[in-house]
């Protein structure tokens, strides 16, 4: 046990000592949080912007919906601004004639106003003709309606500040213990391997607690409005799943790496395009099947699926099989090769 808090209390003061391993464990994904947390706070609330031309019932359902915002700028000015990107569809009402003009070159924007003015359109057929609908269709969202994107937000940039602070403090702390002949001192001193990997461990567990800590009291402000579900405290298997697997990921990185440098940029290498395969700032689903299928190959999306089931969804104890398996049988695997690969010194 003294063996244990000695090189536990060494490695947490490195920790708080290094300013640049500060400002990168605890500012620099707050950063990201609060930017996107502020960006998309009334994301929710905005309205499809359209030009339009004309008048009559299709104009008057289209301002009845409440999520459109009607513009008038004339024919010719309109079709320039459609053109320009400013304007995502021009509605041009002649008679009994609507047509919405629309850029192809922004898909997305003319699918959605597409869809609007098209359904609009057809409500407003079935209305003239003085006959009841032969369906009818209701919307209703299965979340609470205090929903805000912040709580999608939040689970994806915590997971990937903690794994980035477990990569990078894992890999430079063994490429710099090395370089230094610290563990070749350890090695001849009366402590065990597990004595120096569970101190390891704690300390990267306790730094991501505080990470935790952090992220969740800055999103809970009235700002931004986070609300936990009432299974939250199950995302705690999940996080610490999580850690293992990326500390894991952090030495074999560093079993690999001679030099500060090289375990840096290997660790760049390794978190930075599993962020954004993994649904850390946007949701994964919206990307390709192919992008899809590639991330599941990666812990962050199974770490990034797990905390939002809980922190987010309210699911029950199931949601915890797929995420926590996949990243403890990553654990493993990882940890087994650094291992192989694993030398005391240069």
């Amino acid at each position: 046990m003294t063996a244990f808090k000695s090189l536990a209390s060494a490695m947490a003061k490195g920790y708080y000592r290094d300013k640049a391993t500060l400002f990168f464990a605890f500012v620099f994904p707050l950063m990201f949080l609060v930017v996107f947390g502020l960006l998309f706070r009334d994301g929710g609330v905005d309205r499809i912007k359209l030009g339009v031309v004309g008048d009559g019932p299709v104009v008057a359902a289209l301002e009845s919906t409440g999520a459109v915002e009607i513009t008038r700028p004339g024919r010719d000015e309109g079709l320039a601004q459609v053109r320009a990107g400013d304007l995502p569809g021009l509605v041009e009402v002649d008679g009994r004639g609507v047509t919405l003009h629309y850029a192809a070159s922004d898909q997305a924007r003319a699918g959605l106003v597409q869809g609007l003015v098209s359904g609009v359109t057809q409500s407003a057929n079935v209305a003239a003709t003085g006959q009841p609908p032969a369906f009818r269709y209701s919307a209703q969202q299965v979340e609470d309606d205090s929903l805000q994107p912040i709580q999608y937000l939040t689970p994806g940039i915590l997971s990937w500040g903690i794994a980035v602070t477990a990569v990078f403090g894992a890999a430079l702390s063994l490429v710099s213990w090395r370089r230094k002949q610290v563990l070749r001192r350890l090695r001849l001193a009366p402590v065990t391997v597990g004595t120096v990997l569970t101190a390891r461990i704690v300390v990267t567990i306790g730094v991501a607690v505080l990470q935790a800590l952090l992220f969740v009291a800055v999103a809970l402000l009235p700002v931004f409005g986070l609300q936990l579900s009432g299974t939250w405290w199950m995302s705690l298997p999940v996080f610490l799943s999580g850690i293992l697997a990326f500390f894991a990921i952090g030495m074999l990185v560093g079993a690999f790496c001679k030099t500060e440098e090289a375990a840096t940029g290997a660790a760049n290498i390794v978190v930075l395009p599993m962020a954004f395969l993994s649904g850390t700032f946007f949701p994964v689903d919206a990307a390709p099947p192919w992008v899809q299928a590639v991330s599941q190959v990666f812990p962050l999306r199974h770490m990034n699926d797990g905390m939002l089931a809980f922190l987010v969804r309210g699911q029950g104890a199931e949601a915890l099989l797929l995420p926590c398996g996949v990243l403890l049988a990553f654990t493993v695997v990882v940890s087994a090769i650094a291992a192989k690969v694993f030398t005391w010194e240069d």
